[in-house]
């Protein structure tokens, strides 16, 4: 997994809405990059609400969220309809990004969630993410003096 302080590896992706999203086109904000392993599955369905819920407290604080998997757009475009998703889902199924950011395990992908800072640079790593009040800590990490 990639350390604190390090340069978050840029990246282009398409996003569930057709459009490509480049990381380093985001300097400036903050960018919450979350990996999960599928659409539509439990633990995945609720991180994803509990961002959306948690999204305008995120924009406050200048804060882009991204959510990405191996699966494909049409799978994202349901996913974000059916759970009225208000962020973008990126499609990465070739897993160069899941490499980029170390987040695979015996090829299955590692709940892990990354903060980019304005700069570019990781401002926290949490590998390996437990759902249960994990957006929040993220709420409280921006709240903190950084």
């Amino acid at each position: 997994m990639l350390n604190e302080n390090a340069l978050a590896p840029d990246f282009c992706l398409p996003g569930h809405d057709g459009q490509e999203y480049c990381l380093s086109h985001f300097r400036n904000k903050y960018v919450i990059l979350y990996f999960y392993p599928k659409d539509n599955t439990p633990g995945c369905t609720q991180e994803a609400c509990d961002f959306r819920d948690n999204l305008g407290s995120l924009n406050q604080k200048e804060c882009v969220v991204f959510g990405i998997s191996r699966d494909s757009i049409a799978s994202h475009q349901k996913f974000q309809t059916k759970f009225n998703l208000n962020f973008i889902l990126l499609s990465d199924p070739d897993l160069k990004v899941h490499q980029a950011y170390e987040v695979l395990e015996s090829e299955k992908t590692i709940r892990a969630t990354f903060l980019i800072d304005k700069s570019g640079k990781l401002a926290k790593v949490w590998p390996k993410v437990k759902v249960n009040g994990h957006v929040k800590a993220i709420i409280d990490t921006l709240a903190s003096p950084q």
